[in-house]
């Protein structure tokens, strides 16, 4: 099975640079905000892995733009799941122009697990693969 989650947001006038475009770091944001928006539709959040005593660090980020985006327009920031026999998550992003639905930025992430004694955790934890299969995605 294959998770997707699509979030719409208004880009903000604070969100630019001296071009009049969206400032290029502003896309981790982005990718963060699509992050929690499928931990909240697909059951994965943050606190309750925190509270499952997992801290999940970014390791790896990869950014690719295409096209820019002004302020006041709205785009869709696509956040997809990719499954991996590792112990880590990583997740593949599209951002696109809700005008013309022209793709803005594509990139992806990868995090690991630690525990909280900042220990890296070699093994899928416990909580990820009954995730997995709550999802058929084992």
């Amino acid at each position: 099975m294959e998770l997707v989650s699509r979030t719409e947001f208004k880009i903000r006038f604070s969100e630019m640079d001296p071009l009049g475009i969206v400032w290029h770091g502003n896309y981790v944001q982005y990718f963060e905000d699509g992050r929690e928006a499928f931990g909240k539709e697909f059951d994965l959040n943050y606190l309750d892995m925190y509270q499952a005593g997992l801290i999940t660090p970014i390791v790896k980020l990869d950014i690719n733009y295409k096209k820019d985006l002004k302020y006041g327009e709205t785009a869709i920031i696509e956040t997809r799941y990719i499954d991996c026999p590792g112990a880590k998550l990583q997740f593949g992003y599209k951002i696109f122009r809700s005008s013309d639905n022209a793709i803005v930025t594509t990139g992806s992430t990868t995090q690991v697990f630690l525990n909280r004694k900042k220990q890296l955790l070699l093994a899928v934890p416990p909580m990820i693969e009954q995730w997995k299969e709550k999802w058929k995605i084992v």
